[in-house]
């Protein structure tokens, strides 16, 4: 009877090494890409954090400086406007003292006026006055001729100063016609004069 052939199972010697061998690359690689994420989870941990969204910035509050910045800008501003408005009042206060003593001023120039006006008429009455007297002292005749020269209505104003008998003694020595228009002239002035 044959001997049953048997196979022999045990590995060789040259193929269990290699098998080692392969087994132990492995390992190595897979602790290698372990490691290699390890280092990265550990850098990114201690990295800068990521820059968050737009919006969580935009609700964050307001920086206390710049807040301060803008409410000192605007104290200043509301400070020059105060400080413009002060200038106008004392402009307008100023406007008003010179207008005050411009207006005494006038006051004091239209008393003066009418102090130099009453001197003046009195002074242009005195002397038709004394003119008047003048003509009182003249002889009928050589009054008719001077009157007989004048202006009609400059004739009359003396005439209505005359006494009334030297009047009407320089009248009758007139000329017919100078003595109707100095005559006219006279009652003409109180013709629109109101009647009682």
């Amino acid at each position: 009877m044959k001997k049953p052939v048997t196979r022999n199972t045990a590995p060789k010697a040259g193929a269990s090494s290699a098998l080692m061998v392969l087994t132990g690359l492995f390992f190595f690689a897979g602790l290698s890409r372990i490691g290699l994420g390890v280092a990265e989870v550990i850098a990114a941990e201690n990295a800068t954090p990521p820059v968050q969204a737009t919006a969580t910035q935009e609700a964050a509050p307001p920086d206390p400086g710049d807040l301060f910045q803008s409410l000192r800008a605007r104290e200043a501003r509301l400070q020059q406007m105060e400080e413009r408005l002060d200038q106008r009042a004392e402009d307008l206060r100023q406007a008003e003292s010179d207008i005050r003593q411009q207006l005494e001023q006038l006051a004091l120039a239209e008393e003066r006026l009418l102090q130099t006006l009453a001197l003046t008429e009195s002074a242009a009455e005195d002397d038709v006055a004394r003119l008047t007297a003048v003509y009182e002292h003249m002889k009928p005749q050589q009054a008719a001729e001077l009157f007989g020269q004048m202006d009609v209505q400059f004739a009359a104003g003396f005439f209505a100063r005359l006494r009334p008998d030297f009047a009407g003694a320089v009248m009758a020595a007139l000329d017919p016609m100078t003595a109707y228009a100095i005559s006219a002239v006279l009652a003409g002035r109180n013709a629109n004069a109101p009647q009682n």
